[in-house]
């Protein structure tokens, strides 16, 4: 079986969640009338504390319509300049928005400054942008953004007269690693996007959850972008079964990630910079980045050794796999000093 590290994007269905799939009951989701799709939008919007939430193929469509539903053409959204809405969506904010990126400065532990925040917004004048949205991410690269920042952030956007988003991909991770609810994670955001096809290992799909009125323009606006799905109960019964069944599992996702971190950190020519929950980042010569990647392909380990090499573990991932790849990473250096 190959060991994929590459991310927790590569995750496949289990048994479990292919019969859930398979027994799900089926209505045109179009008309509204999909039984599944309504129990498990009911079921995130109850856990993430909003009256209501919609489905979503992608995180990217879901963020890209929060982006669309807060913001008119000619607004602006402030977001840190890694971000994965800024940086990885393929600008479809202004492209298909017209709504202008601000991105700003990342701090080390994946904040932004209130006063980088403060610095960004455009004054009430015609020859700037509308600034409307302050968009924040958790976890960023793995790291779980503390809540008391979240807190003043939030709160200093609202003194500030703009609405919030929160790009949770993989907030289910930050839950776990704190204890916190998801209810308490997603305080003080006007929308929240969490993902299912990551950690939680369903194999498409992403929820927008919000206010009813946000959500009801969120819907037009998911129509508008190709969203709109009939028979999606067969994909969200995926999303109900990982949300019932692998929240709770991504402690040992969080456990192997610390595993493979203390593993590598003895190895010469790697260098470990950071572990937080299921990632870990590693620096690896550059003269051995093309010959580790091929040596662990022929052995069955995917993974994109760089400069800034991210591996991620996830559900498909074991503790003997784990062990597999600390082998095999010290055999090639000890093979290539």
């Amino acid at each position: 079986m190959t060991i994929d590290l590459r991310s927790d994007t590569v995750t496949r269905p289990t048994p479990a969640m292919r019969e859930a799939m398979n027994k799900a009951s089926v209505g045109d989701d179009v008309f509204g009338d999909d039984p599944s799709v309504n129990a498990f939008e009911e079921a995130v919007a109850q856990r993430a504390g909003y009256p209501a939430a919609l489905f979503f193929p992608t995180g990217t469509q879901s963020n890209l319509t929060a982006l669309m539903s807060h913001c008119q053409r000619g607004d602006e959204f402030i977001a840190g300049q890694h971000a994965h809405l800024y940086k990885y969506e393929a600008g479809g904010g202004a492209v298909l928005g017209s709504i202008q990126p601000q991105p700003v400065r990342h701090q080390p532990d994946g904040t932004l400054l209130l006063d980088d925040i403060s610095e960004a917004i455009k004054p009430d004048d015609f020859h700037f942008a509308r600034t409307r949205l302050l968009a924040l991410e958790n976890t960023f690269h793995g790291r779980v953004i503390p809540q008391e920042y979240i807190q003043k952030a939030t709160s200093f956007a609202k003194e500030q007269g703009l609405a919030t988003h929160l790009d949770g991909a993989r907030l289910f991770n930050a839950s776990v690693a704190t204890g916190l609810p998801l209810s308490e994670l997603c305080q003080g955001f006007d929308s929240v996007s969490l993902c299912f096809s990551k950690g939680l290992g369903a194999p498409v799909g992403s929820v927008l959850a919000g206010s009813e009125e946000f959500i009801a323009t969120a819907r037009r606006i998911r129509k508008m972008l190709g969203g709109g799905m009939r028979q999606s109960g067969i994909l969200a019964a995926g999303c109900h079964h990982a949300l019932d069944n692998h929240v709770e599992r991504l402690a040992k996702d969080h456990q192997h990630a610390l595993m493979l971190a203390e593993g590598l950190a003895g190895i010469t020519g790697v260098e470990v910079l950071s572990c937080d929950t299921n990632m870990v980042f590693v620096r690896i010569p550059e003269q051995d980045c093309e010959g580790l990647r091929d040596y662990m392909a022929s052995h069955d380990v995917v993974m994109m050794p760089s400069a800034q090499t991210r591996l991620v573990t996830h559900l498909d991932v074991s503790a003997d796999d784990i062990e597999r790849v600390i082998g095999l990473v010290h055999t090639y250096f000890s093979d290539n000093p």
